[in-house]
């Protein structure tokens, strides 16, 4: 039988209104002794407090929903919402995962209908949405507003990093060229291009291509010539030029050389393997929970940052 706040009332002898107000966070008018005799009938008799009730009570929800933009992710991202899925599960929260709205009007139908604690999203908030998010009382948390440095700036640079020391001076940057938005490929192309003119090389070629022969065959076209090392947007891109290289009889890497970026299963499963960069997912997410602890003021406000570590693996493609 499921217990409920009057079985817990009854079990400490006081009102369902006591029970109520201590299990919502109002019982500071009630005896130290009276609130730990409720919190522990609510732990004998197995009770669980009403998510409604909360809400009501609190104006929000236990929810934080997780803001996804409409691009494409590798499996690496499954990896950070499962294990953040699971540590906020274990705090009494629960993460929803929705595409980002393209409006503030169906981002605000969204707040009334779930009303959320707390909203993450891998992109800045436009003024408007934050604006919005204020107004609503809803805790907003993005890129925009972290000390953090962009990652994805530091994944072009060290890319073009690694290109640059093995010896290679005529680059490119290759982007995927899909209908989804593209919000990561462009800071990672621009630290690209900046880590070039640091060491003094040329401003790389840029090329867009999709997962098919014919394109990454297009993209080798725009090179003209063997003799370039190009900084893949991820391992799919990497992996289709491979293969249109293979094709043409290249020779990889001395006649394109190629680095991905995600250390995706399939790139280790390549001839050669695919030279790639990864990123450890467990810091990503104990980051991301850190972040989110502040600003909820939970107790995790004062810990140092978990910095997130890029790691090169070295395959046979430069």
């Amino acid at each position: 039988m499921i217990a409920t706040s009057q079985d817990v009332a009854d079990r400490v002898g006081v009102s369902r209104s006591t029970v109520s107000q201590i299990l919502n966070g109002r019982g500071e008018h009630f005896s130290a002794r009276t609130r730990e005799r409720v919190h522990r009938a609510v732990a004998e008799l197995g009770y669980e407090p009403s998510a409604a009730g909360r809400t009501l009570a609190r104006g929000s929800s236990d929810i934080v929903i997780a803001l996804i933009p409409d691009t494409t992710f590798g499996g690496n991202l499954q990896d950070i919402y499962g294990a953040l899925t699971d540590e906020l599960s274990r705090r009494g929260l629960i993460l929803v995962l929705r595409l980002a709205t393209h409006t503030s009007t169906a981002l605000d139908r969204l707040l009334i209908g779930m009303k959320p604690r707390a909203i993450l999203s891998l992109t800045p908030f436009s003024d408007e949405d934050r604006s919005l998010l204020e107004r609503r009382g809803v805790k907003a948390i993005d890129p925009g507003r972290t000390s953090r440095p962009d990652a994805n700036a530091e994944i072009g640079t060290l890319q073009a990093r690694h290109l640059i020391e093995r010896g290679y001076r005529r680059l490119a940057y290759a982007h995927l060229r899909d209908a989804r938005a593209d919000p990561f490929g462009g800071p990672r192309e621009r630290a690209f291009v900046a880590e070039c003119h640091a060491h003094g090389v040329d401003g790389p070629r840029t090329l867009a291509l999709g997962i098919t022969a014919e394109d990454a065959s297009a993209a080798l076209d725009e090179l003209g010539e063997p003799g370039f090392a190009v900084g893949c947007y991820n391992d799919d891109v990497a992996t289709a030029l491979l293969h249109a290289a293979s094709l043409r009889k290249w020779r990889v890497p001395r006649d394109l050389a190629l680095i991905g970026m995600d250390h995706t299963p399939l790139s280790r499963l390549t001839t050669p393997p695919l030279t790639t960069m990864e990123y450890d997912t467990s810091a990503v997410t104990e980051e991301t929970i850190r972040t989110l602890l502040f600003h909820l003021d939970e107790t995790e406000a004062g810990r140092d940052r978990t910095e997130v570590r890029f790691r090169l693996i070295e395959g046979g493609t430069a």
